[in-house]
């Protein structure tokens, strides 16, 4: 009887390399098609990837789209990564589309929104305990353009509303997160409306 040299092969197939220009594609037309920021949540059910590995991937997406000068480039936040048009181009976005000037926040919102953002979560008593005036309007202003958000409600007598930034916060002035933000001042801005109150 012969004998056989056959050499079974036991061992596991080497993984299928991951196909990072097809994730990059599909996160591009994700964006694309949404328009809107999509969150890390999603993203992960989508891919069935864990969230660090798609936020290591989305951040080495930007980081060839930048290098090969591409119009648009991920922007990502604390929870979520939106498309937005690369700066280098803005001047020519502004040439073609020719949009109106921003209209800013007034002194007496901006400081009712630096507040939130350097305190949250804050209620609207913390927010006036601060500035010394009522924010009833300003708060209201930051709730309408979506740069504040309700968090929930303080566990104390009344159960006052909490309130906190939100990603187009983030978006609006440029940050990744808020441990971007400039370090708080020492002393709170002494308010500027001569006591009025800041109704609706």
């Amino acid at each position: 009887m012969e004998e056989t040299n056959e050499i079974i092969n036991t061992e596991p197939e080497a993984a299928e390399a991951f196909d990072k220009p097809a994730f990059f594609g599909a996160v591009e037309s994700l964006l694309f098609v949404s328009g809107e920021p999509i969150g890390f949540a999603e993203l992960v059910r989508v891919f069935d990837l864990p969230e660090q590995r798609v936020r290591e991937l989305i951040a080495e997406m930007e980081q060839e789209m930048r290098a090969a000068g591409r119009g648009v480039l991920p922007y990502v936040t604390e929870t979520t990564v939106q498309l937005v048009t690369n700066p280098a181009y803005y001047e020519k976005v502004v040439s073609l589309l020719s949009p109106p000037e921003e209209k800013s926040l007034s002194d007496s919102v901006m400081e009712t929104l630096s507040v939130i953002a350097y305190r949250q979560p804050v209620t609207r008593a913390d927010i006036e305990a601060v500035r010394g005036v009522r924010c009833e309007y300003s708060v209201t202003q930051l709730l309408r353009q979506g740069l504040i958000r309700e968090l929930g409600r303080k566990d104390c007598v009344g159960r006052p509303m909490l309130f906190g930034t939100t990603d187009s916060f983030l978006r609006k002035f440029g940050l990744h997160s808020l441990g971007e933000l400039p370090p708080m001042p020492a002393s709170e801005p002494e308010e500027e409306e001569g006591g009025t109150i800041d109704v609706v």
